[in-house]
């Protein structure tokens, strides 16, 4: 079993993936984000570094999907990951125009032939001001001068991008905006047996409520 978990800058994810492992006996693949060197002037000043840093998240991405998924898969494990090779191609669409961005789809394509998908996609939403306010709270010194419409649309991006079939990957989609998974088990329970019941694993409790 391998599952992906998505969402917007902020949103959970990593959190969500450390906190599964137990309950399914999983290995974890985390992104390797803070050793970008061009992350903090990207935030800084957007169109000047958009290519660079995402041509280095292209390569780092690929590099460490196409070694370590396999590898962690073939031990008969089941793996989560707080991120997916696809999504990349969001974020280029976001902040690359013109040529730069022609350039990297064709980089993209090529590399994504050789990329296992997840068996299930876990996307987390959550409103820009709840995302905002996790930001803030986590206070990593690149994001704080990290621009709230820019947020706002890599929200509208992301809420689009898997609206629909994802790449034959079945999406699970969960309104983390009520949720607190570090300190209420009982909502940790509850996406857990989400989980367990979209790729029909025992044991979950039928059709579950998630908070409003």
């Amino acid at each position: 079993m391998y599952v992906a978990i998505e969402g917007v800058i902020g949103v959970g994810k990593t959190t969500l993936a450390r906190l599964l492992q137990s309950a399914f006996n999983a290995e974890i693949l985390l992104e390797v984000f803070e050793e970008n060197p061009f992350l903090s002037d990207f935030y800084a000043d957007r169109n000047r570094y958009a290519f660079q840093t995402q041509i280095f998240f292209l390569l780092s991405r690929y590099h460490q999907q196409r070694r370590t998924v396999p590898d962690m898969l073939s031990t008969g494990k089941n793996l989560f990951a707080d991120y997916t090779f696809a999504k990349d191609a969001l974020f280029a669409r976001i902040n690359l125009k013109g040529d730069e961005l022609d350039m990297y789809y064709k980089v993209h394509e090529a590399l994504a032939e050789k990329i296992q998908k997840p068996d299930l996609l876990v996307y987390l939403q959550a409103t820009t001001d709840t995302l905002m306010q996790r930001i803030a709270q986590r206070d990593r010194p690149y994001e704080r001068q990290m621009e709230r419409s820019y947020i706002n649309d890599l929200n509208i991006a992301y809420d689009d991008f898997f609206s629909k079939p994802f790449d034959h990957t079945p999406v699970l989609t969960i309104d983390s905006n009520n949720l607190n998974i570090v300190q209420n088990p009982e909502h940790l329970k509850q996406i857990e047996s989400r989980i367990r019941q979209s790729l029909s694993l025992p044991p979950f409790q039928q059709a579950l409520p998630l908070p409003d």
